[in-house]
């Protein structure tokens, strides 16, 4: 059973856009073409999606429909090639590119299938390391990151290096990462993919606490069970979605 989540920041983030009617983030017509050796895939073919604040959504289709390609624009790690994107109301496009990356590092968390924790830094460390270049103080850093280890039950493990922990607990030092900048919202990657079946229903139980305490969450998934979860489920195939916004 996973530890109770601390919910407070999230609550707080929510409440401050509880009265917003615009969509946090809006695609209108985003496709995104890759050029290998003269051939051109197209990965995505004129999407439209809207987020809110405080939903949870789901991205299901099959392998290769653009699912990470799709969450790779979301969190401005990839620029599409057409379309438009809104970010809490300022268009992606026009942004300088210190600016996209202060969006990334302040407003938006990453969960990764593989972890992407670093190896030589122990779960302290990593889940700090996105905070250090906000400018805190060394005592506000460790309020954040003491605060997301406890969330997710971690904090006995924040001097353990990556290679010490079980994949679960990989994922959850990971999520631990996503949720210490506070940011507007979240975007998982399919989570449980490197995960055994316990495990996995673990993190998502851990998804599923953050959201109820205000957290927005986009989630990438294969698996229908985990669908079941979202409050929107989003089916892109072959680039292109399937049951509009």
């Amino acid at each position: 059973m996973s530890n109770p989540v601390s919910t407070s920041a999230y609550e707080s983030i929510a409440a401050r856009h509880a009265n917003s009617t615009d969509a946090l983030i809006r695609l209108r017509g985003i496709s995104k073409i890759f050029y290998t050796d003269k051939v051109e895939t197209h990965a995505l073919r004129n999407v439209d999606l809207e987020i809110r604040e405080g939903e949870y959504i789901a991205i299901a289709g099959p392998s290769g429909g653009g699912k990470t390609t799709l969450l790779s624009v979301l969190g401005l790690l990839e620029a599409p090639s057409d379309g438009e994107y809104m970010f809490a109301g300022e268009e992606v496009d026009s942004l300088e590119s210190s600016e996209r990356a202060r969006i990334r590092n302040r407003q938006i968390g990453f969960i990764f299938q593989a972890f992407n924790l670093i190896g030589d830094l122990t779960v302290y460390e990593n889940v700090e390391l996105p905070l250090t270049y906000r400018g805190m103080s060394a005592e506000e850093r460790r309020e954040r990151v003491i605060g997301s280890l406890e969330r997710v039950g971690m904090a006995t493990r924040k001097d353990h290096y990556p290679a010490q922990l079980s994949g679960g607990q990989q994922q959850r030092a990971a999520v631990a990462r996503a949720v210490a900048g506070e940011p507007r919202i979240l975007l998982a990657d399919e989570p449980t993919g490197n995960l055994d079946t316990a495990n996995g229903e673990s993190v998502m139980e851990l998804l599923k606490e953050l959201h109820q305490g205000g957290a927005t969450i986009c989630m990438v998934t294969h698996d229908p069970r985990y669908e079941l979860l979202a409050d929107r489920v989003v089916h892109l195939v072959d680039g292109q979605t399937t049951n509009g916004l």
